[in-house]
């Protein structure tokens, strides 16, 4: 991507500052650089739904886990409609839903949970050895990728690009936003988070279309950072079977904590 190609994009900092409150919801009107096809970047859709729910209020504890489902394609102006489903002592249950132009594009369903005084202290998901961005080659560098994967820079640390049939279909990559403005909060890391293609792209001996039906998360981390920006993402497909793939994804932040486990529902068509 050239200099003047960066200049044009609509960075992720300014796609959030233009969230809008009005009345119950939030709107805003989808730049086409963050299309995914005819649709917005699926990422981009959950994080709109994080960022409208956490400026809604009340004000809530950690996000611990999330579900969406992608149900159609959202287009043009963008309303996202967030609701506190229930609200107990320690957990707060949320549901935001995002409509485009053509109507319903995607649900989300968000659980936050504040700290419990427990002494149990587990973690089993070490970070993979891997080299250093700087010393990874690039990952975003094929032709006729979506626009979305513009506002993202992307290292590959081990595995394949997509249409490398004779490998497993599994990846490691460093990934950052473009955009130096961007805040390493939660809601960045959302939408950097699906910025890989299906692990199952690798198998494809040629170019298919191919679309996310349901995307879910654990967090390992109540407040996840990344001191140089880059998070290593590992996402690899488990079947790619009868036109769908289930894949699982993990992520660790540049010290090597791990911060979020994903699973992932991919229609292939073609």
């Amino acid at each position: 991507m050239t200099a003047t190609d960066a200049a044009t994009l609509t960075g992720f900092s300014h796609v959030i500052a233009a969230l809008q409150h009005q009345a119950d919801h939030f709107t805003m009107a989808l730049p086409s650089d963050w299309l995914q096809g005819r649709t917005a970047y699926g990422g981009l859709s959950a994080a709109l739904c994080l960022q409208a729910t956490l400026r809604s209020g009340p004000d809530v504890p950690p996000l611990r886990s999330a579900q969406f489902t992608f149900v159609g394609p959202a287009t043009g102006v963008l309303r996202v409609t967030p609701v506190v489903l229930r609200q107990g002592k320690s957990t707060v249950f949320t549901s935001a839903e995002l409509e485009g132009e053509n109507g319903l594009a995607a649900r989300a369903t968000f659980c936050f949970g504040g700290d419990r005084s427990l002494t149990l202290n587990y973690a089993d998901l070490p970070a993979p050895i891997a080299a250093s961005p700087s010393a990874c080659s690039g990952y975003f560098d094929w032709p006729g990728k979506p626009n979305f994967m513009n506002h993202f820079e992307g290292r590959l640390a081990v595995g394949a690009r997509p249409g490398t049939p004779d490998v497993r279909p599994e990846m490691l990559v460093w990934l950052r936003h473009r955009d130096e403005e961007t805040e390493g909060d939660l809601v960045s890391l959302l939408a950097l988070a699906d910025a890989l293609p299906p692990a199952a792209t690798i198998l494809f001996p040629k170019p298919a279309p191919i679309s996310t039906m349901t995307w879910s998360f654990d967090m390992l981390d109540a407040a996840p950072t990344s001191p140089t920006g880059w998070w290593l993402v590992r996402c690899a497909a488990e079947t790619a079977r009868q036109g769908y793939s289930a894949q699982s994804s993990l992520i660790w932040d540049s010290e090597g904590r791990p911060i979020l486990a994903a699973r992932q529902t991919i229609a292939i068509f073609g």
